[in-house]
């Protein structure tokens, strides 16, 4: 089955005034859009048309003759991994076991949301800022392009999209805006919940 352009698990407006709905149409109907299209193009003969989407940007993030695949591929992934990351009236804090294990790994909640806004707010150019777990430790990375924690083996647990169509329309060039409304007011901390549980889960039966 061909790859297919995910539907938004809120309406177009559902995220304003944080996110336009404006923003969202061009965001996901055209840039996520053409990115599925592209994949799917670039399958052809690859002999991975029938594989996850997944699956297909880990066995291209060497490169080489599948650069555009990859490229193609970890953004319609990340992208998808990013409206899941957006909730409406979110933001705030994250509670319970993720949280205790934040507040471990950067000395609190309020520190991490700070190295959070830094890395993304001050990432040069086009990109990403996730928080990951690497091998049980839990970690703020950003990303170049297209680069996606998956390809590195990485588990991530949220996402935030700084290029510039992400935000540009609502917010120009005040990128620190909307990290700061990324944080406190659409920042789905329920999903990054569920993404830790289940790495902790599976790291938990490994051993």
């Amino acid at each position: 089955m061909p790859i297919t352009l995910p539907k938004l698990p809120y309406p177009m407006n559902a995220l304003e005034p944080s996110i336009s709905a404006h923003t969202l149409q061009e965001h996901h109907g055209r840039h996520h859009k053409t990115y599925v299209e592209k994949t799917n193009a670039l399958l052809a003969d690859t002999g991975m048309a029938d594989w996850p989407l997944e699956e297909i940007v880990k066995a291209t993030r060497n490169g080489g003759a599948k650069t555009a695949l990859y490229n193609n591929a970890a953004q319609a992934w990340n992208h998808d991994f990013y409206w899941k990351s957006l909730l409406p009236r979110g933001g705030g804090m994250p509670k319970g076991k993720l949280a205790d294990a934040i507040a471990a790994a950067f000395g609190d909640l309020d520190k991490f949301a700070a190295a959070f806004k830094d890395s993304a707010v001050n990432h040069f150019g086009s990109g990403w800022t996730w928080l990951v777990l690497d091998h049980g430790k839990l970690m703020i990375v950003s990303t170049k392009d297209a680069d996606t924690p998956i390809a590195f083996d990485q588990t991530p647990l949220i996402t935030l999209d700084t290029w510039e169509h992400a935000y540009y329309l609502d917010y120009q060039h005040r990128r620190d805006a909307y990290v700061t409304a990324f944080l406190d007011k659409l920042a789905n901390w329920e999903f990054a919940q569920q993404n830790f549980e289940r790495a902790t889960d599976r790291k938990a039966a490994a051993e």
